[in-house]
C-alpha cells in the first residue's frame, strides 16, 4: 500500500548558513540532511551517539564536496565514465520535493523528507541526460536510517541512458577490528590496492586488520 503519510521535518540553517533538514524521532534519535548535495552528515541513535564520520577538515562550501557523512555518486561512481569522479549530484542544491509519487512504506514513523534533484544547463553540458532524481530520507520509530532512491530519465525523446550509482558512506567506527561486513560473499569487486584488478569475494565475512580498499560490483 503506497504511503499517505505526512512528513515531519525541520528546516534549519547550517554550516555557513546553508540549508539542512533535521528529522527527529526522538528526542535523542535523529538525522541530518543537507540540500546541498543532498547529503546527510549526521545520525544519532537513541544515547545520543554519531553514527556518522564527518572530518574536521570537511569544507561547507559549494562547490567543494562534503567531506563525510553519506555523500551521494551520480551519474558516476569514481572515474568509471566521462564526468569528473563521483559526478555531480554532490555538488548541487537539492529542492524539497513537495509533491513525490507514492512510495510503499512499511515503517510508522513519519520522520522523512522528500528531496529531488533536476540537471542545470551546466551538467547537461557534461553528461547530456535528462533525469529527476528523488531521494527519501527517513528516520525509523528505532532509530534506523533509511535511503531511497529513484531515477527517472526524462529524455524527451525517450533515449536510454547508462549510469552508475553509490552511496559513499562513511562509518563511525571505534575499533576497525571489530567490524565485519556481511553478505557480499560470491560478489566481485576491484581491489584498488591491486590496480584495481578483479577478484571474487569467497568469505561469508569481511573482516579488517590493515589498510582495504575495494569496489564491490553489484
Amino acid at each position: 500500500m503506497a504511503s499517505t503519510q505526512r512528513p515531519s521535518f525541520h528546516l534549519a540553517k547550517g554550516i555557513n548558513g546553508l540549508d539542512k533538514i533535521v528529522l527527529r524521532e526522538s528526542r535523542r534519535r535523529s538525522a541530518e540532511v543537507y540540500l546541498y548535495g543532498g547529503h546527510v552528515t549526521s545520525w544519532k541513535n537513541h544515547n545520543g551517539e554519531e553514527l556518522l564520520f564527518l572530518s574536521s577538515k570537511a569544507i561547507f562550501k559549494p562547490p567543494k564536496p562534503i567531506r563525510g557523512g553519506i555523500p551521494l555518486c551520480f551519474p558516476q561512481f569514481s572515474n568509471y565514465g566521462p564526468v569528473k569522479s563521483h559526478g555531480f549530484a554532490r555538488n548541487r542544491i537539492w529542492e524539497v520535493d513537495a509533491s513525490p509519487p507514492p512510495l510503499p512504506s512499511n515503517s510508522s514513523s513519519n520522520a522523512f523528507v522528500d528531496l529531488i534533484l533536476r540537471p542545470t544547463e551546466h551538467d547537461l553540458m557534461m553528461w547530456p541526460h535528462h533525469f529527476e532524481f528523488r531521494m527519501r530520507v527517513a528516520l525509523g520509530c528505532k532509530g534506523e536510517l533509511t535511503l531511497t532512491s529513484r531515477i527517472r530519465n526524462t529524455n524527451c525523446d525517450g533515449k536510454p541512458f547508462s549510469f552508475t550509482f553509490a552511496y559513499h558512506t562513511y562509518f563511525s567506527v571505534s575499533d576497525i577490528r571489530e567490524v565485519r561486513v556481511e553478505g557480499l560473499e560470491t560478489l566481485d569487486y576491484l581491489d584498488k590496492l591491486r590496480n584495481r584488478e578483479r577478484f571474487t569475494e569467497q568469505g561469508d565475512a569481511i573482516t579488517f586488520e590493515s589498510e582495504d580498499s575495494g569496489i564491490v560490483l553489484v
